[in-house]
């Protein structure tokens, strides 16, 4: 025997359906916000802007904050979606999949384009660690000392005649 739904549980299970894909829809833009900031980080890594480099490291760790935030919310979300699953419509169902797939497939670019951020940052770490070596093993006054840090030995008395 089925149970009939009230009108007040067919309310809230709509309520939930639009609640989760809201909340999947608001991470699936943030994580399209990151993706952005992470390709333009390319751009300056490349361009060896230090500054905008760092200012994009800090984007990027307010953008994860909020990415977490939402997970919070989303993982209890997405069980009470589990729990009445079963009454939702098929298209409901077919548009939240939608997202989830959206989701998925942003997820995946990011982190893509993050370990390749992470390679052109070693790289560039790494170009300017031997940039200082040269440097240092090329300068001529390596190993010498600075005529301003010998000790000279100076007179202490003055004599002055009138």
């Amino acid at each position: 025997m089925e149970k009939k739904l009230t009108q007040a549980e067919i309310d809230e299970r709509v309520a939930i359906l639009k609640r989760f894909r809201g909340l999947l829809e608001e991470q699936r833009n943030k994580f399209r916000e990151y993706l952005l900031v992470l390709e333009k980080q390319e751009s300056k890594i490349a361009d060896d802007d230090g500054e905008a480099v760092s200012s994009h490291a800090d984007l990027e760790a307010n953008i994860l904050k909020n990415i977490a935030g939402l997970q919070k919310v989303i993982v209890p979300m997405q069980s009470m979606y589990k729990a009445v699953a079963a009454d939702v419509s098929a298209e409901d169902k077919a548009e939240v999949l939608k997202v989830q797939n959206d989701l998925a497939q942003i997820q995946q670019q990011v982190l893509a384009q993050n370990e390749k951020n992470q390679h052109l940052l070693r790289e560039h770490i790494s170009q300017i660690r031997e940039q200082l070596d040269t440097l240092m093993t090329n300068n001529p006054y390596r190993g010498k000392r600075s005529v301003y840090a010998e000790k000279v030995h100076t007179g202490n008395l003055v004599a002055i005649e009138v």
